[in-house]
C-alpha cells in the first residue's frame, strides 16, 4: 500500500500546523501515559508509582520520536496504550506471584517491551500486516472489552483509596474502608472528563479532568494537609525525577539486573511478548484504518508496524513502556491542524520538554485523579453495543465469542484471553466456510454443452444423455470443514450421473482432507464404469500450493476410473459428450475421412437433383493447420462447409493478447453463415486446427444460381434455416443460463 497525500497548504503553514497538532496530541498523550505507566508498576506497590510514571513518560517521548519518523501512517500519532497497561500489569501480578523481586520484575517487563517491538518489526518485515487486521471483529471486541474491565478492577483500589494489599471487589463492597479525599478526586476527575467536551473542544479532556483532580486534591489538603506532603504519601505519584541523569541510572540498574533473568526464565517472557506484539498492532491498525477514512487517505500497513517495532525497543531499552497509535491523540492532532508526520515528531518533542520542565511536578499528580482518567478510559473501551448482538439468533455465537473472550481475560488474564481468541477465530473461520457453500454452480449435460458445434443426430443423442453428465463449478476453500458438505451435495447426483465433472478454477485451497473424498468419489463412479473428470487445476492457489502437482503427488489424478484432468471446462466437456456419443452408438467420421457434398450434415435431405446443381458452384479449399481461414472485421461473404479437419473461431479481446473461444466446429459442419446472409464483415476469427478441407461459396456466386434455379436456391436456405434455429435456440439457452448463474 502506498500512502496518498492531499493538498496541502504551504510549507511554513504546514510546519506551525503541525506544532500545533503535536502539542495538542502531547496534552492528551502525556497524561494518560503517565497513568498507564503508574497502573502498570501498581501491583508492586505505591512505592513504584513513580517509577510508573517516569515509564509512561520514557515511552511517550520514545514512541512519540521514532513511530512517526519510520513509520507508514504520517497522520498517526503514537504513545503508551490502554492494551500495554493492561498486559503489562497482568504480567506483573503473575510474576510477583511466582515469588520474583521486585528488580526482576521491572527487567522482565522491560524485555517483554523488547521482544514485543522485535516481532512487530518482524511481523511489518514479513508483510504481516495485512493478516494481523484479519483477526474477527467479535475476538478485538472481546479482547478490548476484557482490557477496559480490568483496568477498571485494577484502579478501584487507587479510586477508592484502599490500603495496600486490600481486595478491590472486597474494598467496593465495604465503604468503611474507602478514603474519602480519593474518592472525591477521582469523582471530580471523571466528571470533569466527561462534561468537558460539552464546554470546549480546545483543551483536551483529559488535561481538564486530570486539573480538576488536582485541584481538588489541593482543596482536600486544606482539611487534611497531610496529602500535601511529598513523602510518604499513599496519595500522590511521589518523587520523580526526569533528569538525563536519572534516566541514565536506570538505564544501567536494567541492564544490570538482565543477569537475574535464566534461560527458563527468559522463555517465559515469549508469551506475554507475542500477546503484546498481536494485541498493540491490532490496535494501531484499527487506528490506521479510521484515520484513511477520515482524512481519505492510504497507509503502509507494514512499514507501520516496522515503525512501531523501532519505537517500542527504543522505549524498552530507555525503560518506557510499549504503546501503539491512539486513536484520541491522532483525532486531537488533526483537529488541532496536523497534517503530516512532522504532527508526531512535535508530540513526541514537546513530551520531551515537558518531561525535562516538570520532572518534580509529576510527583504531585493524585493517583485517584489518573484512577479517574483510566476508568473513563476503561469504560470507553467496553464495545457496550456488542449487547444487541445477544437479541438475535444470527449473532449469538458472536456474541458467545465476546463473552468468552471477555471471561476469559477477567477469570485467567489476557495472554490466556489471547489464547481463547485465536481458538475461536479458528472457530469462526470454519464456521464461515461451512455456511458458505463450495458449490457455485452445479448442471448436467442437458443444460450445458461444450464448445463443440454437434451435428443434429449428436444433438439428439446427447439430449437424452445429458443427465449422465454432472458438472460442478466449485469455489473457495476444500477442507475438512466443507468437505462433508460438497460430499452431501453431489451425492445423490452420483447415483444416475455416469461422469462427474469438477471445475476447480475458482478453488483457494485443498487440503488432504479433500482429496481423500475426492478418492472416495472417483472409486464410487469406477465402481459402475463411471469417470471423476478435473478441469482447470490452478498451477498456484493463493496458498502456492500447484494443484496439479498435489494431486498428482497424492494419486488422485491419472487413476484408472477417476482423476482425469483437463485444462479448460469446455475441453472436460468435449470430452464427456465423446464419451456419451460413444456409449449411444452414434457414428461420426473418422479422422482421415474426406466427406462428400452429399455427406454434409444440413444437405442430407436435400434432392439429388438440387444437390448436383450446387455441386458445380461449390470451390474445394485446404488450409494448413494453425492458418487462418478469416479474420474478424474480413469483408469475404463465403459459406464454408467442412470436408475433414476441425476450426476453431475466437473472438478477439480488446486491446489485449487474449482470445475468447466461441466454438469449434468438425466435419459435416459449417461455418460463416452470419457475412454469407447479412453481407457483413467477420466478426471473429476462423483458426484452422487441423489441416482442414472445406467447400466453400461465396454469396455473389449463389445468388447467381438462385437466378437461375430457384429451386436449389430455396431448398438451400430451408435446410440453412433449420440449423439457424437450433443454433438460436441453444445460444438462447445458454444465455439463460449464464443470467441465473
Amino acid at each position: 500500500m502506498t500512502t496518498t497525500e492531499g493538498a496541502l497548504p504551504a510549507p511554513k503553514k504546514i510546519e506551525w500546523a503541525d506544532a500545533w497538532g503535536g502539542m495538542a496530541a502531547m496534552l492528551v498523550a502525556l497524561p494518560s501515559a503517565i497513568a498507564f505507566g503508574v497502573a502498570m508498576y501498581a501491583p508492586l506497590g505505591p512505592g513504584f508509582a513513580g517509577a510508573g510514571a517516569l515509564a509512561g513518560v520514557l515511552g511517550t517521548v520514545a514512541i512519540g520520536l521514532l513511530a512517526p519518523a519510520l513509520g507508514g501512517a504520517p497522520r498517526l500519532i503514537s504513545a503508551p496504550c490502554a492494551p500495554a497497561a493492561a498486559v503489562m500489569a497482568a504480567l506483573c501480578v503473575r510474576l510477583i506471584g511466582g515469588g520474583a523481586a521486585p528488580e526482576s520484575v521491572i527487567v522482565s517487563l522491560a524485555l517483554v517491551g523488547l521482544f514485543s517491538g522485535v516481532l512487530q518489526a518482524v511481523y511489518g518485515a514479513l508483510g504481516g500486516g495485512r493478516l494481523i487486521k484479519y483477526i474477527p471483529y467479535p475476538v478485538v471486541t472481546g479482547y478490548m472489552s476484557g482490557v477496559g474491565l480490568l483496568i477498571i478492577l485494577k484502579q478501584l483500589a487507587p479510586f477508592l483509596g484502599l490500603a495496600k494489599g486490600a481486595s478491590p471487589l472486597a474494598g467496593l463492597l465495604s465503604p468503611y474502608a474507602w478514603q474519602w479525599p480519593a474518592v472525591c478526586v477521582a469523582l471530580v476527575t471523571v466528571g470533569a472528563t466527561l462534561a468537558a467536551p460539552r464546554f470546549t473542544k480546545r483543551v483536551p479532556a483529559a488535561i481538564l479532568g486530570l486539573g480538576a483532580g488536582i485541584a481538588a486534591h489541593f482543596a482536600a489538603g486544606f482539611f487534611r494537609p497531610q496529602l500535601l506532603a511529598l513523602d510518604a504519601n499513599p496519595f500522590i505519584i511521589g518523587a520523580i525525577s526526569t533528569s538525563p541523569a536519572a534516566v541514565f541510572r536506570s538505564i544501567v540498574s536494567n541492564f544490570g539486573a538482565v543477569r537475574l533473568l535464566g534461560a527458563h526464565e527468559l522463555y517465559l517472557l515469549l508469551g506475554p511478548a507475542l500477546t503484546l506484539s498481536v494485541l498493540l498492532s491490532i490496535d494501531t491498525l484499527k487506528t490506521c484504518v479510521v484515520t484513511d477514512s477520515i482524512v481519505r487517505s492510504r497507509h503502509d500497513s507494514n512499514r507501520e508496524l516496522r515503525g512501531q517495532g523501532a519505537g517500542n525497543i527504543a522505549s524498552a531499552v530507555l525503560g518506557g513502556m510499549p504503546g501503539a497509535g491512539t486513536l484520541g491523540a491522532t483525532m486531537v492532532s488533526l483537529a488541532s491542524g496536523g497534517r503530516t508526520r512532522g504532527a508526531g515528531l512535535f508530540e513526541g518533542a514537546f513530551a520531551l520538554v515537558a518531561a525535562l520542565a516538570l520532572g518534580g511536578a509529576i510527583g504531585r499528580i493524585p493517583l485517584a485523579a489518573l484512577a479517574g482518567i483510566l476508568t473513563v478510559v476503561g469504560a470507553r473501551m467496553i464495545d457496550r453495543s456488542s449487547v444487541r448482538l445477544a437479541l438475535r439468533r444470527s449473532t449469538m455465537l458472536d456474541f458467545a465469542v465476546i463473552i468468552s473472550v471477555t471471561g476469559t481475560a477477567l477469570a485467567a488474564d489476557l495472554i490466556a484471553a489471547a489464547g481463547v481468541g485465536i481458538a475461536l477465530s479458528i472457530l469462526l473461520f470454519i464456521r464461515e466456510q461451512m455456511n458458505s457453500t463450495v458449490i457455485r454452480r452445479k448442471a448436467t449435460g442437458a443444460e450445458i454443452s461444450s464448445k463443440q458445434q454437434r451435428l443434429s443426430g449428436e444433438r439428439a443423442a446427447l439430449a437424452a444423455r445429458g443427465a449422465e453428465t454432472l458438472i460442478v463449478e466449485l469455489q473457495g476453500s476444500l477442507f475438512f470443514g466443507t468437505t462433508d458438505q460438497l460430499f452431501t451435495e453431489i451425492e445423490t447426483d452420483m447415483r444416475s450421473c455416469r461422469r462427474l465433472i469438477l471445475d476447480m478454477r475458482r478453488v483457494t485451497s485443498v487440503d488432504f482432507t479433500a482429496v481423500h473424498m475426492l478418492e472416495q468419489v472417483g472409486e464410487m463412479l469406477g465402481e459402475r464404469g463411471g469417470s471423476l473428470v478435473f478441469s482447470h487445476l490452478p498451477p498456484s492457489l493463493p496458498t502456492g500450493q500447484d494443484l496439479s502437482a498435489y494431486f498428482k503427488h497424492l494419486g488422485l489424478s491419472h487413476r484408472e476410473g477417476q482423476g482425469r484432468v483437463f485444462e479448460t471446462l469446455h475441453d472436460a466437456l468435449e470430452w464427456a459428450e465423446d464419451r456419451a456419443l460413444e456409449e449411444a452408438g452414434i457414428e461420426r467420421p473418422s479422422a482421415g475421412e474426406l466427406l462428400d457434398l452429399s455427406e454434409i450434415d444440413f444437405l442430407r435431405k436435400t434432392e439429388p437433383s438440387s444437390l448436383a446443381g450446387l455441386r458445380a458452384v461449390f470451390r474445394e479449399h485446404r488450409v494448413e493447420a494453425g492458418k487462418p481461414i478469416f479474420l474478424r472485421k474480413g469483408r469475404g461473404n463465403e459459406l464454408f462447409l467442412i470436408r475433414r479437419g476441425r476450426v476453431r473461431i475466437v473472438l478477439p479481446l480488446k486491446d489485449t493478447h487474449r482470445q475468447h473461444h466461441l466454438a469449434v466446429f468438425g466435419p459435416g459442419d459449417f461455418f460463416g453463415e452470419v457475412a454469407f446472409l447479412a453481407r457483413t464483415p467477420r466478426t471473429a476469427d476462423a483458426i484452422a486446427l487441423s489441416d482442414t478441407d472445406l467447400y466453400v461459396i461465396s454469396r455473389d456466386v449463389f445468388d447467381e444460381i438462385s437466378r437461375r434455379d430457384p429451386a436449389v436456391s430455396a431448398a438451400f436456405f430451408q435446410s440453412l434455416a433449420g440449423v439457424e434455429a437450433l443454433r438460436l435456440r441453444e445460444a438462447d439457452s445458454e444465455l439463460r443460463r449464464l443470467q441465473d448463474s
